[in-house]
């Protein structure tokens, strides 16, 4: 079964850093779920990482885009579809895959980005391989929100994610 990604790019007007990650866990593509928005598979330490990052109340989709907003932060993910090899959210488990080139190219052209920040190596690796994008841009692997990363506890995670969302 072809899974298409199902959230728009979100993109304040004033953005200078960019959030790329692969693609949704299966919990926002096969169903629908109220609140429901990027990274919010049920074990994802994504929003946990910024509640800690930025001390606030990221329990509801409304408080998460409002902080994107006040902080100048677009995210999207480098894929629009995919299948799934298996039924988990593990990356690896994503074939045939069509890339979000034009929404992501666009992001790039007429938004003022300076920073791309991976939720992951492999995000990283694939969107070198894959994108055209311009070499001033600082790009930024953090550690993978993904439970299944375990080299790091929360604490130590968002203490790396704060190192790059709090300086300018």
């Amino acid at each position: 079964m072809i899974e298409q990604h199902p959230f728009e790019p979100f993109i304040p007007e004033d953005s200078t850093r960019l959030i790329l990650g692969s693609f949704p866990g299966k919990e926002s593509t096969q169903s629908k779920r109220e609140n429901d928005w990027f990274y919010c598979a049920a074990r994802n330490q994504f929003w946990k990482i910024l509640e800690i990052v930025f001390d606030r109340d990221l329990s509801d989709k409304k408080n998460k885009q409002k902080l994107f907003k006040d902080n100048n932060i677009a995210i999207t993910d480098i894929l629009l579809s995919c299948q799934r090899s298996e039924n988990k959210n593990s990356d690896e488990n994503l074939i045939n895959k069509e890339y979000n080139k034009k929404a992501i190219n666009e992001i790039l052209t007429t938004k003022n980005i300076k920073q791309i920040l991976f939720t992951g190596k492999g995000v990283h690796k694939e969107f070198i391989e894959n994108f055209e994008f311009p070499k001033h841009l600082d790009l930024v692997v953090l550690p993978s929100p993904s439970p299944v990363y375990r080299r790091l506890n929360l604490q130590d995670k968002a203490k790396i994610y704060k190192d790059y969302f709090t300086k300018e």
